[in-house]
């Protein structure tokens, strides 16, 4: 179930789509009209050899990148690893064929067994951009020119890398790399086609595996990246110029930080949501953007869900929530037509 936040998207009709990974197939749900609440599905969206996970990027153009690992049993009884992906052009439309980016080690299947999942994220112009955890444990990354053809895959160093890599757009078009070890955090900036990726100071964070995840800030459009911490599960924030990570409220959770930044009651807030470490339930907080000493309450909702819960706004502009349960289900809680940030009552989606 996903590993991953990023899984409910809107389109450009204001619909929103969550997706899902079957066995050998994508789920998707996709809202009847903007705002709900009827939604169609799930529809298994075939994926052959796919692993149970994908990366999930959108783009200024609407268009959503899959992005998964495909394992393909070999004649000598070896297995080959490839990273493939698939476009999704306009909401409800086909998911187009899975397309292969291969491996950095197509000649080497014992070594392509070794990398690590793929993150995704869509550039500025359009292009789609894939980092994984090569077999040595450093970051590799394979980009489209805007041409659209793709440049070969990249290694781009680093070292002893644990969990998947994260990578974000900041306001200003470049991006921005994070991949953690047990003891620190590594960087790397991007910050235009043809550039090189550059490798930025580590910093002394302990970040637990899979659980970054970032979103512009600033009104230089300057990213804040979330995260759990690796010891106690609580949630942390940060901004490089401004030095130590700020603790976001007390909860405690697992998996990816899902972040939603919008306007509440006319202020500039910043909504989170992560699964309970204690309970498994999802749990929402919300707090002033930039202003994390103004506090956050984390608050239990809804039933134990599998994977890490989502945030997206609906056509009509309210918050809501989208978790997995237990049951295989997609369940969505949509923010109350009253002042605060409220969810109304969770309802199954789709038969």
């Amino acid at each position: 179930m996903p590993a991953t936040t990023g899984w409910l998207v809107r389109g450009k009709d204001g619909r929103l789509t969550a997706y899902a990974p079957g066995d050998g197939h994508v789920l998707r749900w996709t809202e009847t009209r903007p705002g709900g609440p009827a939604w169609k599905g799930p529809e298994p969206l075939p994926a052959p050899d796919l692993l149970p996970y994908f990366s999930v990027a959108q783009g200024a153009d609407g268009y959503v990148h899959l992005v998964g690992t495909r394992r393909r049993p070999l004649s000598d009884g070896a297995a080959a690893h490839e990273i493939v992906y698939a476009i999704q052009y306009q909401t409800g439309r086909p998911l187009r064929e899975w397309r292969s980016l291969a491996s950095p080690y197509p000649s080497d299947p014992s070594l392509a067994e070794k990398m690590g999942l793929p993150s995704a994220v869509v550039d500025g112009d359009g292009s789609l951009h894939v980092f994984i955890r090569n077999a040595g444990r450093g970051v590799t990354v394979r980009n489209q020119a805007r041409t659209g053809a793709w440049n070969g895959w990249l290694d781009i160093k680093g070292r002893r890398v644990v969990g998947t890599a994260s990578a974000a757009l900041a306001g200003d078009g470049h991006l921005e790399i994070l991949a953690p070890t047990s003891e620190v955090l590594q960087r790397w900036s991007w910050e235009k086609p043809g550039a090189p990726f550059a490798r930025a100071d580590d910093v002394p964070l302990r970040v637990a595996p899979d659980s970054l995840t970032s979103v512009v800030t600033g009104e230089d459009g300057g990213l804040t990246h979330f995260w759990h911490d690796a010891e106690d599960g609580t949630v942390r924030a940060w901004r490089p110029a401004e030095g130590e990570p700020a603790r976001v409220g007390e909860g405690t959770g697992t998996g990816p930080v899902a972040v939603l930044r919008t306007d509440v009651d006319g202020h500039d807030c910043t909504v989170l949501a992560h699964r309970d470490r204690a309970t498994g339930r999802p749990a929402l907080a919300a707090y002033p953007t930039g202003n994390e000493e103004a506090g956050a309450t984390w608050t239990l909702t809804g039933s134990p869900c599998l994977g890490a819960p989502s945030l997206a706004l609906d056509g009509a502009g309210r918050v809501v929530m989208a978790a997995i349960g237990t049951d295989g289900a997609l369940w969505v809680a949509r923010q109350k037509p009253e002042p605060g940030l409220a969810l109304g009552a969770w309802e199954p989606a789709g038969s």
